[in-house]
């Protein structure tokens, strides 16, 4: 008798112990579900993926309040402040990337934009063609080249806005595509290649002439990557130039390397300036100018990606990231750097 009521009080107390524990853990629960979820605030802490590299920037010509900004991830951006306010305009197209956009001068409503940022590294994304939105970004058409990936530069002829020609770098990865410089006489129905080739070559930089508009300018890159390598030149890539509207093109030779060329940037002011990255040994330096039909040209090398040019005055031009200034000896030819 003594032993069960031995068994029996410590029965109880273990039955005890376990419904008091019990009691704790439910009065913890209890406790924790009514904290309010209001007290966390979302904040930001990196790394920098907010909207990415800005790829190109546009200008309303009759409001400078009015700005397009076609950025490397994230779309397009409007503002009709001058920069206060921003919108996108763009999300609801198949490509979060772009790499340009162009105002067509005669229509300022009609926005052209191209999808796929023009570098050259691992993290860029790719597009899928050229789009025309002809209410000031409200409505968007995809207009073809598809297969491009990279679009480079789109220039709209000033007198007709059928007239449209394209600058593709096409795809990064893999070979084919459709890279080069495109023409189109029917506002984007049809488009034809006028330069570069189906394999490697593409064009990184296309522009007009302010007083001519049948004489283009365009720079050609080879350049392709693969997981464990990387070719930032090859034969194809230099300087062409076309004097029949882009139809037919002549290849640019003197003053400038002889040897493969890397990435090529174009500005016009109207003198023609031209600045290339290191493609081999024989890019490393800067070159003389020479005329071209009354035409002056000059390379040198530059350490930015993209090769923004600044024009301060027809005889002196800077380079963003580049530690010198390029100046004119004479006035009329040749290359004097100073750092």
């Amino acid at each position: 008798m003594k032993k069960f009521l031995i068994y029996s009080f410590s029965l109880l107390l273990l039955m005890s112990s376990f419904n008091l524990e019990a009691q704790r853990k439910k009065k913890k629960v209890e406790k924790a579900e009514e904290i309010s979820l209001e007290a966390f605030k979302f904040r930001n802490i990196g790394p920098a993926f907010l909207s990415g590299r800005i790829a190109d920037i546009a200008v309303h010509p009759d409001n400078d309040n009015v700005w397009y900004v076609a950025v490397g991830s994230g779309g397009v951006w409007k503002t009709e402040n001058s920069g206060t306010t921003w919108s996108p305009i763009f999300d609801d197209q198949a490509s979060y990337s772009t790499g340009c956009i162009t105002i067509d001068p005669n229509d300022p409503a009609r926005i052209w934009v191209g999808s796929g940022e023009n570098v050259g590294g691992r993290h860029v994304g790719y597009g899928d063609g050229v789009y025309l939105s002809p209410d000031s970004g409200a409505t968007w058409k995809n207009m073809g080249l598809k297969n491009s990936e990279h679009i480079s530069k789109i220039v709209v002829h000033p007198n007709n806005s059928d007239v449209v020609w394209v600058a593709s770098q096409g795809p990064l990865w893999k070979k084919g595509g459709e890279r080069g410089v495109y023409k189109t006489t029917n506002g984007g129905k049809n488009w034809k290649r006028v330069l570069g080739n189906s394999e490697w070559t593409g064009a990184t930089d296309l522009m007009i002439d302010p007083n001519d508009p049948q004489i283009l300018y365009a720079a050609t890159w080879d350049r392709h990557r693969t997981v464990a390598a990387y070719m930032g030149g090859g034969p194809g890539s230099g300087i062409h130039r076309s004097t029949d509207g882009g139809e037919t093109w002549e290849k640019l030779s003197n003053g400038l390397p002889k040897s493969n060329m890397g990435k090529i940037g174009l500005a016009i002011s109207p003198i023609i300036y031209s600045f290339q990255t290191a493609g081999s040994e024989d890019c490393t330096n800067t070159y003389s100018a020479t005329d071209f039909d009354n035409d002056r040209l000059g390379g040198g090398t530059a350490v930015s990606a993209s090769l923004p040019i600044e024009i301060t005055d027809d005889l002196t031009i800077s380079v963003e990231g580049a530690a010198l200034t390029l100046v004119f000896t004479d006035g009329t030819r040749g290359w004097l750097v100073r750092g």
